[in-house]
């Protein structure tokens, strides 16, 4: 077999199918979870664009190359990463379609905000992760929609919905913490307090009586997981009052 022909070969060939071969060793020094743990470790602290292959190989104390036996470059590192977080995430099973898809909301949520680097990842990237944890979400997820007499679209369009809804709010609030670090502010009140000038013009306007009677009466402006709890039990009251149950 020609080398061009080997590297089409291996080109269809899905990291997950790679990394299930027998390893090269039998006690090799550097394996697919210690990379992942240690470009985790890195992401956490410093953000996505800190995790280079230089920086992993210093970080597990081996030489650049010696990563390329199991990945071939960034995103295969950034599946090993998304893989390696999402085994963290736990769907119930054995209780209600409703509490099911609650705690995995509330479970992503707080995911999320554990790893802030997630919320850095497009949509489009992210559906293309398939990994064997994420995949095994989706799997207990869809488990728990089984049996409520749903058409298979139906499951899938109730679960993307519950998904939207979280990914979407909790990418705002950690757009908003990262935000608030960037500023040096600490609390929601330094935020108003430094955003005053502009909303006190705003409203001054009259065109906002709405967002005024908001920003006078709101009790619960700097509660975020009340605010993603509430959102989340309409959505799910929506969903309830569609499927009948």
């Amino acid at each position: 077999m020609t080398d061009r022909k080997k590297g089409e070969d291996e080109a269809v060939v899905s990291l997950w199918e790679r990394l299930e071969r027998p390893a090269p060793t039998r006690a090799a020094a550097l394996t697919p979870q210690r990379i992942a743990a240690a470009a985790v470790a890195i992401a956490d602290a410093e953000g996505l664009d800190a995790v280079t292959m230089r920086r992993l190989a210093g970080t597990l104390g081996v030489a650049p190359m010696a990563a390329y036996r199991y990945v071939s470059g960034k995103d295969d590192i950034l599946a090993l990463m998304v893989d390696l977080v999402y085994g963290e995430l736990e769907v119930p099973t054995g209780t209600d379609w409703r509490q099911s898809m609650r705690a995995l909301a509330l479970n992503t949520r707080d995911l999320m905000l554990g790893h802030p680097w997630l919320a850095r990842l497009s949509e489009p990237q992210a559906v293309l992760e398939l990994t064997p944890n994420r995949m095994a979400v989706t799997e207990r997820a869809l488990t728990a929609l089984d049996g409520l007499g749903l058409d298979a679209d139906t499951m899938m369009s109730v679960l993307q919905t519950v998904a939207a809804y979280t990914y979407g709010s909790t990418h705002s609030e950690i757009a908003v913490r990262q935000l608030m670090e960037g500023q040096g502010w600490t609390s929601g009140d330094e935020v108003r307090t430094a955003l005053a000038p502009q909303m006190m013009w705003l409203m001054n306007t009259g065109r906002y009586p709405a967002y005024l009677r908001y920003a006078q009466g709101a009790q619960r402006k700097d509660d975020a997981r009340w605010r993603f709890e509430t959102g989340l039990d309409h959505v799910l009251d929506g969903i309830a009052a569609r499927i009948g149950g």
